[in-house]
């Protein structure tokens, strides 16, 4: 059989743990007997980026700016214990932090629907996507313990040494402040990565915020995605049949319950933090969901929206057997296919990407699943097997 061929390479990111394990297992036996795979390959595991002081990370993320679309496995995040076992320089920070903030991006998250695992909330018959803005706001802020009777104020000095100053409130005993931030140049690239994706994906956009009691901060978010979605994308959206959508947080929750889903809702940082852990939840596992980061400039990465699965690769170096569910990597690397394939006019590579990801799927709703799945899913018969077997019918499907 002649492999698929391709033109420009992806970025390929290797990472840690079990997903590094799956990572060679879902191209050794999915991909590489059907495709002529081009990619540059970039070390991201923890050993690596040691060894490189994290070099590497900074590296692919660079690549990827320049080749346009991005697949990346998971990767640990340190901590003290991870310091020890690792014997690292320094506690590297998170890789997927350094990639966002060089890419300037905003994260998608999706779920894959299958028959037999029906969402939580009944109403839901097609994917949400949920973007979050994942600059600023608590996740920079500065706080600061009260210790008693003070009066505590804004203070903003301008470069020409002017300032201004506005009282926050009068402590009549100890309490707690808290300041936060965003920036314009933020909220815009969060604004276009939005709508940019929503057209990729032809799916209407919601986006709230409380702009009824945050007659500023929350304001300003509000009026920059009305400005850009009026100057460069409104006739964009009209072309495609879809629609932007203005509401309140309380608002949107509220509508969310009693939607049938296929909308994107882009968040703000903690409203995003928390409502993708519900959506996950709602959908059943975090090993069936999505996620790709979108630059404001069209730049795609993929990846597993889960971690290294430690507990698993434990068992693993005891020569355990382990069923480990591949699927959200294995839609990492569908996902950067179809996107590579689409922006160079590849379309058997565009519908390997399809079939792949309907033969996982049809897999799974078959009855062949791994060990995740065994009590989440309601189907007359399971056949609960190992990721490698499970990779196998997936590819005897494809």
């Amino acid at each position: 059989m002649d492999k698929i061929k391709m033109t420009t390479p992806l970025v390929e990111m290797d990472g840690d743990e079990m997903t590094r394990i799956i990572w060679k297992q879902i191209k050794d036996i999915v991909i590489l007997p059907f495709v002529d795979l081009k990619t540059e390959y970039f070390d991201l595991g923890l050993v690596n980026r040691n060894a490189t002081d994290d070099q590497v990370t900074i590296d692919s993320a660079n690549r990827t700016k320049e080749l346009g679309v991005a697949v990346k496995c998971a990767t640990i995040t340190p901590n003290a214990q991870r310091m020890e076992e690792y014997d690292l320089k320094q506690m590297w920070k998170s890789p997927n932090g350094t990639i966002r903030a060089i890419l300037d991006g905003t994260v998608f998250r999706s779920p894959i629907m299958v028959k037999g695992i029906d969402p939580l909330v009944s109403t839901w018959k097609k994917p949400i996507t949920i973007a979050r803005h994942a600059y600023g706001d608590v996740y920079r802020d500065s706080e600061m313990k009260i210790d008693g009777a003070a009066k505590v104020e804004l203070l903003v000095t301008y470069p020409d040494g002017s300032t201004k100053t506005q009282e926050i409130f009068n402590f009549k005993d100890s309490g707690v402040v808290l300041g936060m931030h965003n920036t314009d140049k933020s909220i815009s690239a969060f604004a276009r990565s939005c709508f940019t994706y929503a057209l990729d994906t032809k799916q209407s956009l919601w986006f709230a915020t409380k702009d009824t009691i945050s007659k500023t901060y929350d304001h300003r978010f509000k009026d920059i995605f009305a400005e850009i979605f009026e100057a460069e994308f409104k006739d964009k959206f009209e072309k495609a049949g879809i629609e932007y959508f203005y509401t309140l947080i309380d608002d949107a929750v509220a509508r969310i319950m009693k939607c049938e889903g296929g909308i994107l809702w882009a968040c703000k940082n903690y409203d995003g933090d928390v409502m993708s852990d519900m959506l996950a939840s709602a959908n059943g596992s975090l090993a069936m969901m999505t996620s790709v980061l979108v630059s404001p400039d069209g730049k795609y990465e993929y990846e597993a929206a889960h971690g290294t699965v430690t507990r698993h690769y434990y068992k693993y170096l005891k020569g355990e057997t382990t069923s480990t569910n591949p699927m959200a990597t294995l839609f990492a690397w569908t996902g950067a296919l179809r996107k590579r394939a689409q922006l160079d006019g590849l379309k058997d590579l565009e519908e390997f990407a399809n079939k792949l990801e309907k033969a996982s799927i049809d897999t799974i709703e078959e009855g062949t699943i791994t060990g995740d799945l065994k009590n989440l899913i309601d189907i007359p018969v399971k056949n609960v097997v190992n990721t490698e077997d499970f990779l196998k019918a997936v590819a005897a499907k494809l």
